[in-house]
């Protein structure tokens, strides 16, 4: 979708009978298409393939051999016995990036399939994600998907710069484990490098403190203070500023070692005020902090910031559709948004959809 939005022409294929799977992740609905579904398939000409058939192979390969970029995410082996594995594309096509996309790699993990939600299990996700005396939790999306297609769009780009510089394609993989993992950073780091395998904190960080929700008066805040001199402004700001100078809590790591001691502390002074107060007075001297917006909120303070988040688009049957922004800027052209999703039922076949371009077209 963020090659479409960035100017790339997509064709992505669907099978026969109902299409991608995400089209009946639902409800909710919206003009016959699952708001999932829709959330990431904007930019993309959709069509149908059926690629157990001689025809819809053929089909494929066409388009895979005229294409300057191939995306898929087929278990290891599945289009070898299609004739369309990487090995024959990028002979007949030296030019191709190809990159495929794994839950587990194509090794010992080729098998497994690849769900973001067993991702967040098996991959350590979920191990820090809850209250230290609860269940371990998923989080709220499907972030390995989304971390793992970022890394993937990076490692496109790449491999298409390096094509300038070679005049030779690349393959390029990916797997959701591996970008978990990466995104695990500093969780991992401390496993890595200090042997201290995290625990599940709630809303706590293992490194910083204070950086989690604190009471208010009338709701929770999430104070988000990263170095010393924010603490001792907000020491200052809430009325405890002897607590800055206490060698309990000068220091960063200090405040770790005495994190329940500290937050105590700091319990009576900020019931004194309302969150909104306490977020005006403390953004004032440069603390970071804020509420707990629901999703609603979080897209009205984006707009309100003039981060204009929303866009629309109006197919050719004037249903309106609206998503989020593509949150890259770029100065000049910046990114464009091709086409909606549309419903299954309108998608042409990839046949029609080859014969509509004609017999040079180049797929770029």
């Amino acid at each position: 979708m963020f090659l479409g939005d960035l100017g790339a022409t997509v064709i992505k294929v669907e099978r026969p009978g109902g299409g991608d799977e995400s089209r009946g992740w639902g409800p909710p609905f919206s003009n016959g298409v699952s708001t999932y579904y829709q959330s990431i398939n904007r930019s993309k000409r959709a069509v149908v393939c059926d690629l157990s058939t001689d025809a819809g192979r053929a089909a494929a390969l066409e388009l895979c051999l005229r294409a300057d970029v191939v995306v898929e995410n087929f278990r290891a082996g599945t289009l070898e016995r299609m004739g369309l594995g990487v090995d024959e594309l990028m002979r007949r096509n030296p030019r191709l990036v190809h990159c495929t996309i794994t839950g587990f790699g194509d090794g010992a993990g080729k098998d497994m399939p690849g769900y973001d939600f067993l991702l967040q299990a098996v991959g350590g996700l979920m191990s820090v994600t809850g209250e230290p005396d609860g269940d371990p939790l998923r989080v709220g999306v499907a972030i390995v998907d989304v971390v793992t297609g970022l890394h993937a769009l990076a490692g496109i780009l790449a491999a298409l710069r390096q094509r300038e510089l070679t005049g030779r394609g690349a393959h390029v993989k990916v797997d959701l484990l591996s970008s978990l993992l990466s995104a695990l950073v500093n969780q991992v780091s401390g496993y890595l490098n200090a042997g201290v395998v995290p625990q599940r904190m709630g809303n706590r960080h293992p490194s910083l403190v204070p950086y989690e929700l604190v009471p208010a008066k009338d709701r929770p805040i999430a104070l988000a203070i990263g170095n010393d001199a924010q603490f001792a402004a907000f020491c200052e700001e809430a009325g405890v500023a002897a607590l800055a100078r206490d060698a309990r809590f000068t220091t960063n790591a200090a405040r770790v070692q005495h994190r329940d001691e500290l937050l105590g502390r700091l319990d009576g002074p900020l019931r004194s005020a309302t969150a909104a107060e306490w977020v005006r007075r403390l953004t004032a001297r440069g603390v970071p902090c804020g509420v707990v917006n629901r999703v609603d909120e979080a897209v009205e303070l984006a707009t309100r910031l003039g981060l204009e988040p929303i866009v629309e688009m109006t197919d050719a049957s004037d249903r309106t559709w609206r998503q989020v922004r593509n949150p890259i800027s770029l100065s000049g052209a910046g990114p464009a948004y091709a086409s909606p999703p549309l419903p299954f039922d309108e998608l042409p076949t990839l046949e029609a959809l080859l014969s509509e371009l004609g017999p040079n077209a180049h797929i770029k």
